[in-house]
């Protein structure tokens, strides 16, 4: 039985909605995930391919990982600044601020884009890693 608690019946939708830029990090990671992974395949074409590749592999890294830190650190700064942590210790009442902010960070874990950007990462990795043993023991 599919639970009616989505997006659509969630009091704080306008939070848990994706952004433009959440998009373009996803699409930045994956790009990222790929260049890096093709490397040794395309060393075995032309060096200069690989070194491009592994440029823009760490190039969309470095970009896609200060853009999670600052995501990271925005959602810290919030449990931080409201006392979140204290008050959930101590069994303090929450104020509808605390719960909004409860909500937000509910929603951000809730996160298929981060889910489908690791198994990329994982079945790229076994596919060059496949590759890789190919190439280099095989043939």
């Amino acid at each position: 039985m599919k639970s009616k608690l989505g997006c659509e019946s969630c009091g704080v939708r306008n939070v848990c909605r994706e952004s433009n830029l959440s998009w373009l990090f996803f699409f930045i990671g994956i790009l990222a995930t790929v260049a890096l992974r093709i490397i040794g395949p395309l060393n075995s074409i032309s060096p200069i391919y690989a070194k491009i590749s592994w440029y823009v592999g760490v190039l969309g890294f470095l970009l896609f990982f200060i853009y999670k830190y600052q995501v990271l650190r925005r959602r810290y700064m919030l449990i931080r600044e409201s006392g979140l942590k204290d008050k959930l210790s101590s069994s303090s009442a929450l104020s509808d601020m605390d719960y909004h902010i409860l909500a937000e960070i509910i929603c951000s874990q809730d996160n298929w884009k981060e889910r489908t950007n690791f198994l990329v990462i994982f079945v790229l990795s076994g596919v060059a890693l496949f590759i890789s043993l190919f190439f280099d023991f095989i043939l």
